[in-house]
């Protein structure tokens, strides 16, 4: 496998992360929903989702806002964008359009196109080199008001299994460095609150959705998915050996006769508010 450019997706573009993040997208729907309610989506807004990929959230934003609306979804990937399209066109939305671009620079992508009721970002700052030029770009984006949801991580490498296991600690701290290393942040919620006042905002709301996974229940499949895409990522990296994914594999697998469960990475959910 390649080693993956600091500019390239994290877990590629192909058929089984589309997938994998079809499923992300339905088991956090709920608090996605939950947040958008918060900053008062209502039909007829406009919304930006800022690093949309394939646009799950943005299929469901569109329904909201209803075709008196807008939803814009911008993604540096190109094939992402063309299943916005591809979808868009399928599901009759033609309230939702994709923007293939760097949410870095979103003055570029959106072209002077401002008034933006609120946008939404989810795990997408944790992964970006400049995170304060994509909320800089929010803020310029949104109108007075306009309110900014984020979703995402703070303090990801406290992600265990319980009973503890060394083998799953390795692979946790392995991937808090590859993401490092690539210029991302996986503690970027802890920074955020700064970010946001920083450029303009109101924090009106921060809370966390602390979730477990047991095997046979929803979440399982969603740990499960991302381990068996990114542990061969972190071998591909140098981040960890051959041995160390297939011990962790092993130990994962013996989780399914077990009592154990697994402590997902905490998600932290902010709402803020353009002055």
């Amino acid at each position: 496998m390649p080693t993956p450019t600091p500019t390239e997706y994290v877990l590629g573009t192909g058929a089984d992360e589309l997938e994998r993040l079809g499923l992300q997208h339905r088991l956090w729907s709920d608090a996605a929903h939950a947040a958008w309610k918060l900053a008062r989506l209502t039909p007829g807004a406009r919304v930006l989702d800022v690093g949309s990929g394939p646009g799950y959230a943005a299929f469901d934003l569109a329904q909201i806002v209803q075709r008196a609306g807008a939803v814009v979804a911008v993604d540096e990937s190109q094939s992402f964008i063309e299943y916005v399209a591809e979808q868009a066109r399928a599901r009759s939305l033609p309230q939702l359009v994709g923007r293939v671009g760097d949410v870095q620079r979103l003055d570029d992508i959106l072209a002077g196109e401002r008034a933006f009721d609120l946008a939404y970002a989810r795990w997408v700052l944790c992964f970006v080199q400049s995170p304060d030029a994509v909320v800089a770009g929010v803020a310029r984006a949104l109108r007075p008001g306009g309110r900014f949801v984020v979703h995402d991580y703070f303090n990801y490498t406290s992600m265990t299994t319980a009973p503890r296991r060394e083998s799953y600690a390795k692979i946790v701290q392995a991937t808090g460095r590859s993401w490092r290393a690539r210029g991302g942040d996986p503690d970027i919620g802890g920074r955020l609150p700064r970010l946001l006042h920083e450029c303009g905002f109101e924090i009106e709301h921060v809370t966390a959705h602390q979730r477990l996974a047991r095997p046979g229940d929803s979440m399982w499949p969603w740990v499960e998915s991302w381990w068996r895409n990114f542990v061969p990522r972190l071998v591909a990296l140098r981040e960890i050996t051959d041995d160390d994914a297939s011990i962790f594999f092993a130990d994962f697998e013996s989780m399914r006769a077990e009592t154990d469960f697994t402590v997902l990475p905490c998600v932290y959910e902010i709402v803020a508010r353009k002055r």
